[in-house]
């Protein structure tokens, strides 16, 4: 009987990987051909992966493995008029400082339109947070020795492909070497969706407003998800910064979210503060606590999260500590508002936006209380959209993008 089950578990599972000509390669068995690719690599030794067309210079010896970005400029790494999906994209650069990877931008653009899908800072986009570079490895990104960049984000296009960096610094980046790994197909499945990705930082979030990892974004698709870099605001000593909640609004949700999480390091999967881990859907590349930094993921792989027309997903800027320590920040001028209380008798909720809770109160209840605070944070948000352009602001100028960057080296 377990005999049969067994092969009857194996054919569903060869049935569901191999019942669609134009199935991603990576769900298709490995030894099953599929007539519906062509291979095509996009690099500095064969530009646009032209058929027959590598390695030409220097009479077929190494001969152009990279090429440099002076500032100002910008260097293209594909542009073809063709359909196709690709696959992986890598690339590494001789200066990786953290003002380099935010001055740095990758743009993409997807059947021939005007405006980017992407248009997201180099490192940032590549999931390295707050430009700290670390080895990781997850679902869609790596850095084997914190010196490279992966992405394995499939990136389907019906017309056209094309993907440039930008250098918005003040130098020559001198080398940059890159891979773009594609395939050219014969057809698109009806529901593939176009890959889209949005970066913005806010320097000192506002009191009792969550901060937006995705604003309001119109559409069908799929949110993919996020890494956010938080440089916690030293006001507030060494308090905890990590107490507020991902809220994901769905589908014509106003004032409440249909998916609403608990605290900061719950949504990435661990509890009670947050140190470095890396997993493959979500971690924490870094955490500092003498810098006060901590750059985090979580990709909705396993988790879907689809959304018909619209979908908008933010983050408060909640901390806590002590109320002994909450007190001493709000008389010392530090911008908060108290939240709730927690000890061993229960949860108190308080916070009223008309009224401030005078914590020096003798009667004011004791224990770990929470505060909106003001922070300074960052943020990469990854999605799917059912049109090759999106309805959100542009990129920020490089004067927003390396503000106050801090370097761990």
């Amino acid at each position: 009987m377990k005999k049969i089950a067994s092969i009857y578990i194996a054919c569903c599972l060869f049935i569901s990987c191999t019942n669609r000509n134009n199935a991603p390669i990576q769900s298709a068995e490995l030894y099953t051909f599929n007539d519906n690719y062509s291979s095509r690599w996009s690099s500095p030794e064969n530009r646009n992966g032209v058929k027959g067309a590598g390695g030409q210079e220097n009479n077929h010896a190494k001969g152009h493995a990279f090429d440099p970005v002076p500032a100002g400029k910008s260097l293209t790494l594909l542009d073809i008029q063709e359909m196709g999906i690709i696959h992986r994209i890598w690339m590494t650069i001789d200066d990786r400082s953290p003002e380099m990877l935010r001055a740095l931008r990758i743009d993409m653009f997807w059947d021939n339109a005007e405006k980017p899908a992407v248009s997201v800072p180099l490192g940032d986009f590549f999931g390295i947070g707050l430009g700290r570079t670390t080895s990781f490895q997850n679902a869609i990104f790596a850095s084997p020795e914190g010196r490279s960049f992966n992405c394995f984000i499939p990136m389907p296009f019906k017309k056209s492909a094309k993907i440039v960096v930008t250098n918005e610094s003040a130098k020559t980046l001198n080398l940059l070497f890159f891979d773009v790994d594609y395939s050219l197909v014969k057809e698109l499945d009806a529901q593939a969706m176009y890959f889209h990705a949005f970066w913005r930082r806010d320097t000192a979030t506002m009191l009792a407003e969550d901060y937006e990892l995705l604003p309001n974004l119109n559409g069908k698709g799929r949110f993919l998800g996020v890494n956010i870099g938080v440089n916690a605001n030293p006001r507030y000593g060494n308090s905890w910064f990590g107490e507020g909640e991902v809220k994901i609004y769905l589908d014509g949700d106003t004032s409440l979210p249909t998916l609403n999480g608990t605290g900061t390091e719950d949504y990435i999967g661990t509890g009670w503060g947050q140190g470095k881990f890396i997993q493959q859907y979500s971690g924490c590349s870094v955490s500092d606590d003498s810098l006060k930094q901590w750059a985090f993921y979580r990709y909705h792989i396993p988790d879907p999260v689809f959304f018909q027309s619209n979908c908008r997903v933010t983050i408060q800027a909640i901390g806590g500590d002590t109320k002994k320590n909450v007190a001493a920040y709000l008389r010392s001028g530090a911008p908060l508002l108290p939240v709730s209380t927690a000890n061993e008798q229960g949860f108190y909720p308080y916070y009223k936006k008309d009224s401030l809770v005078n914590l020096d109160d003798s009667n004011a209840i004791d224990g770990w209380t929470n505060f909106y605070r003001s922070d300074d944070f960052s943020s990469t948000a990854y999605f799917y959209l059912d049109q090759p352009v999106n309805d959100l602001p542009a990129l920020s100028p490089v004067s927003v993008r390396i503000a106050n960057l801090k370097n761990n080296h």
